[in-house]
């Protein structure tokens, strides 16, 4: 066994479970921040249950999350000690100023969000979530600032004394065009997974409630809120998207070949939707295309040019070579897993287009205040919330597959990235390790949400509702949101 293949296969296990939660967790802290708001506006009690309920499900999503976020810290030490070495200057600022600022922002208002229910003024109380929520950003664009440096290194200088990529323009980094573009598409994919959450959630309290309850109102609201938002952001990663896709060709064109199995140039060049072919991806079999839908998407042209795998392998080989004895530029053709790409490519945006089609389905059989009967849209909507977190998922692993062999591109492969001193025992202890933490750990996450999801909201009194805090308060302890 090849220490190198255990160890990605680590990491792209604990990186992908990990992810999971990182999308409900930014989404559903907005959505309980507007719940909590509406109340302040309107004072009905409807959109106050709504957020302690809905803030449950955000604190367990968000302990797992952390927890399985931790690991990721600590991997670059133990399997990429090369990859850490060389991108530590660069790397390090950001991945720094997440945990101090942004993480800290977080769990501390998170913290008064929870004890503060009747210590803290409605107002203040309900800011606490929005600043939480601004934290889980500020996490968002740290770490995928550093993440856009490894597919676009920009605002460095190699020493080749120490063999480092060593920082020198904090701002180019913080603002690389792949960045820019990159944090709004994952931000509003959040949006949506944690609306498509809510929407099914909602749902099935409905169809619950459907005899004349009194909840039914409020279910039905907090359906068609989260219909709207898988909609609107939906349609904001779509855009988004376009404009990645372009700036993806002109950064890392061997991706946006490798995403269409396009070997040879072509202009212009047309987009399959489905295609069957050899298992290596070489050879099509059958196909259903758009013509010209592929040079739109690379160009912005419905007649640009889209280079393919081959020529764009000649380049690479005569600009990196193919010395196997470099220290950062291995041999091989520079080609990621033709498959890999090309079925994940499809899955993210097949998945998110299904998400959104849902969406409308469901806004359209609730107009005008009707309760769906359909058992068709009903199961749609219990799948609802893994299309778009499942998007995000092929999303991920098309990003970093793509860019294969490079773990930062154009500068060090992943080849010579692996710690060189670890063993594949080793690698493969740790990864069964983490393996079964973390199948504990979802079984676990899936109870507590099943849990409160069945038990629903508590009923909210006039001795439960926020209020502001007077002299007579000032000897009364801290008490528990739940």
């Amino acid at each position: 066994m090849d220490p190198l293949d255990i160890a990605r296969w680590q990491f792209a296990i604990t990186t992908v479970y990990h992810f999971l939660f990182v999308p409900i967790t930014i989404g559903l802290s907005a959505m309980v921040a507007g719940y909590e708001t509406a109340w302040l506006r309107t004072r009905n009690p409807m959109y106050l249950r709504l957020a302690k309920f809905f803030g449950k499900l955000f604190l367990i999503n968000f302990a797992i999350g952390v927890v399985t976020g931790i690991v990721q810290e600590f991997q670059f030490g133990m399997n990429w000690s090369d990859y850490s070495r060389f991108v530590g200057d660069v790397f390090g600022a950001p991945l720094a100023i997440e945990g101090l600022l942004a993480f800290f922002l977080e769990s501390t208002f998170l913290g008064l969000w929870i004890f503060g229910w009747d210590r803290l003024p409605a107002k203040l109380h309900a800011a606490c979530m929005w600043i939480v929520h601004l934290g889980t950003l500020f996490s968002a664009y740290f770490i995928l600032a550093a993440n856009s440096w490894m597919q676009h290194p920009v605002g460095y200088a190699f020493n080749p004394d120490t063999g480092r990529a060593e920082m020198n323009d904090f701002a180019a980094v913080l603002l690389n065009k792949v960045q820019l573009v990159t944090f709004p598409h994952v931000i509003l994919a959040a949006y949506m997974t944690a609306a498509a959450l809510v929407g099914a959630v909602a749902f099935w309290h409905l169809r619950k409630h459907r005899d004349g309850s009194p909840d039914a109102t409020m279910w039905r609201k907090s359906l068609r809120t989260a219909a709207v938002v898988v909609l609107v952001s939906g349609a904001g990663v779509v855009g988004v998207g376009d404009i990645q896709g372009k700036i993806m060709t002109d950064v890392q064109p061997m991706k946006m070949a490798a995403a269409e199995a396009l070997y040879e140039t072509e202009q212009p060049a047309a987009f399959s939707v489905f295609t069957v072919g050899t298992p290596d991806g070489k050879e099509e079999k059958f196909s259903v295309t758009v013509p010209n839908l592929l040079s739109f998407l690379a160009t912005g042209t419905w007649d640009g040019e889209v280079k393919g795998i081959d020529e764009l392998r000649e380049q690479y080989q005569e600009t990196y070579g193919q010395d196997p004895g470099s220290t950062y530029y291995s041999a091989g053709d520079y080609t990621p897993n033709i498959p890999v790409t090309y079925w994940t490519f499809r899955f993210m945006m097949g998945l998110g287009f299904a998400a959104m089609v849902v969406a409308a389905w469901v806004l359209w059989a609730t107009r005008r205040g009707r309760i769906p009967q359909s058992r068709l849209l009903y199961t749609a909507m219990m799948l609802l919330p893994f299309m778009p977190l499942f998007a995000n998922s092929t999303g991920w692993i098309f990003t970093e597959m793509g860019r294969q062999p490079w773990a930062v591109f154009g500068l060090m492969t992943t080849q010579s990235a692996v710690s060189p001193g670890v063993t594949a025992g080793e690698v493969l202890t740790s990864l069964i390790a983490f393996t079964l933490v973390y199948g504990v750990l979802a079984v676990v996450e899936v109870k507590l949400l099943l849990a409160a999801i069945r038990k629903g909201p508590e009923d909210i009194s006039e001795d439960d509702l926020p209020r502001v805090r007077t002299k007579d308060d000032d000897d009364k302890p801290f008490a528990f949101a739940y």
